[in-house]
């Protein structure tokens, strides 16, 4: 069973990593020159992403993976994980809002949302989360890796805004697929912010975690997962697509764009449980001043968007 983090009181935790961080000029071996550069031959062979960075400003390993921040001279502090950007400050709203809204704002029920986020230890989808306010009944958040929910709070805070220390928020530090076997018909939406599938993120790309993902939802209920990019990865988007229809009755992909990841696009995989229910459509709507306060990219016309595919890719995965 992971183990249980009470988000209602302050983190004791080991900050050695930190403190020698602070006490020495870092480097990392992405980083020549004053430039960060994301190189993957498997994930996006034959191009590659760039930021120019003024100041490392945490390197380290975790159990797990290879966890860098870098504060960048255009777009902000920079989350990158086995060398690969997962959040910047100045774009991470348009993944962190549509993986969260097209659930939650399109599931039938209108009150005590019980919402599961598996990885997502930024704290970005969490406080997405929170944006429903009394219609959120508790949320929960289940990460393996602890360090990076710690360098998440010190260097990227705006990601979280309070979020751990909500009192609806429950945070557990351990394997998604072990935490999802405990719990059986509990909640009524999970998203997945999940990595790319190498390393400790390839399991929740295969048909077992969606099977316990399904087991865990109640009637009607909804997932998102990261679900790659149209212009990179269509074999892997086939697959689980496939994968996904095995076990849910309404699978469909949608899309937002983002500048600083592969080729500026990145999809999920929006499924439901429940034959009637229409995730391309938000049931939740808010009013355009409801939008603007709340919103930095989601509205509920880009919802209905999202899931207007470009030709190739429909006639791919449709």
């Amino acid at each position: 069973m992971p183990r249980s983090v009470d988000s209602t009181t302050s983190f004791i935790r080991n900050f050695s990593s930190f403190k020698m961080s602070e006490s020495q000029v870092l480097t990392h071996p992405t980083i020549k020159d004053g430039w960060f550069h994301e190189i993957s031959d498997t994930m996006w062979p034959g191009q590659a992403m760039a930021l120019r960075v003024e100041k490392i400003l945490f390197a380290g390993k975790s159990k797990y993976q290879d966890v860098l921040v870098f504060k960048s001279t255009d777009y902000g502090n920079v989350l990158v994980l086995d060398n690969v950007i997962q959040v910047t400050e100045r774009d991470e709203h348009a993944y962190q809002e549509m993986i969260t809204h097209l659930a939650i704002a399109s599931h039938p029920k209108k009150q005590g949302l019980n919402v599961l986020v598996v990885g997502g230890g930024d704290g970005g989808v969490l406080r997405e989360v929170l944006k429903y306010g009394d219609a959120i009944e508790q949320a929960t958040l289940c990460d393996i890796d602890e360090m990076v929910i710690d360098v998440s709070k010190k260097y990227l805070p705006g990601l979280s805004n309070g979020a751990y220390d909500h009192p609806k928020v429950k945070t557990y530090i351990g394997d998604g697929f072990e935490f999802l076997k405990t719990y059986e018909n509990t909640f009524d939406v999970i998203i997945t912010d999940s990595s790319d599938p190498e390393g400790p993120a390839e399991s929740l790309f295969q048909e077992h975690y969606f099977k316990l993902l399904n087991n865990s939802l109640k009637e009607d209920g909804i997932i998102t997962t990261q679900a790659e990019n149209i212009w990179l990865h269509m074999p892997i988007i086939k697959k689980l697509k496939e994968t996904c229809s095995k076990i849910f009755p309404v699978v469909q992909y949608g899309y937002t764009t983002i500048p600083t990841y592969p080729s500026g696009q990145i999809g999920f995989m929006v499924c439901s449980k429940g034959k009637t229910v229409d995730v391309t459509k938000p049931t939740k709507k808010f009013t355009k001043e409801e939008e603007k306060k709340l919103f930095k990219y989601y509205n509920s016309e880009i919802h209905e968007a999202a899931f207007v595919l470009p030709t190739f890719a429909a006639v791919e995965l449709n």
